[in-house]
């Protein structure tokens, strides 16, 4: 993956977990509790049952590999991997609210469209933008819509797979092999 930028890019771990309360709470204190910065995190479940996939953005200027190894040990942690500086496909997407009139609201469709954004809502005053792609194109997408006022924005961070036919996490010897998923609410 190539980001447009020199230097260290910041670290991306994946992580395959058990989906099970406080799992996440586990996981975000082992990088607190080393003094990391976590810049984007994106759980969701996995082609598994019962396991869901995260992933972790971290600041470029540290060494996660000794946090990466103390998670591997952590009974809910099937498997994690720092993919950092392995070829890798990542997208990012954004909901934006910008304040519109009938003046600004096609200048901001065209935008959009610029983008291959998609315009989800359109009210009198307002409008709501979906952008999907890496974090460069998300970037430069809000920094043309500051010239008009940005309401609300939300962003999903990082989510991040190999590039080709390889799978992130291994998959168990058994085919069969189930995990137990929580009886209760099955998300984050």
């Amino acid at each position: 993956m190539s980001d447009g930028t020199s230097g260290i890019r910041p670290h991306t771990i994946i992580a395959l977990v058990e989906d099970r309360p406080g799992v996440l709470n586990r996981i975000a204190s082992k990088w607190r509790q080393r003094g990391f910065n976590i810049e984007s995190l994106a759980v969701g479940h996995s082609e598994k049952p019962g396991l869901s996939r995260m992933t972790f953005v971290v600041d470029a200027d540290t060494n996660a590999e000794q946090v990466v190894k103390q998670l591997d040990k952590l009974v809910d942690v099937v498997d994690i991997r720092d993919i950092s500086h392995e070829d890798i496909v990542a997208r990012e997407m954004a909901l934006i609210k910008i304040r519109t009139d009938r003046g600004s609201r096609s200048q901001i469709i065209d935008i959009a469209e610029l983008f291959h954004a998609d315009v989800l809502d359109v009210e009198p005053d307002s409008i709501i933008i979906e952008a999907t792609g890496d974090e460069q194109k998300i970037n430069a997408l809000v920094n043309l819509l500051k010239d008009y006022e940005i309401i609300e924005l939300v962003r999903t961070g990082r989510v991040a797979m190999l590039r080709g036919p390889a799978v992130s996490h291994p998959h168990p010897e058994e085919e069969d092999q189930q995990y137990e998923r929580y009886p209760g609410p099955h998300t984050w």
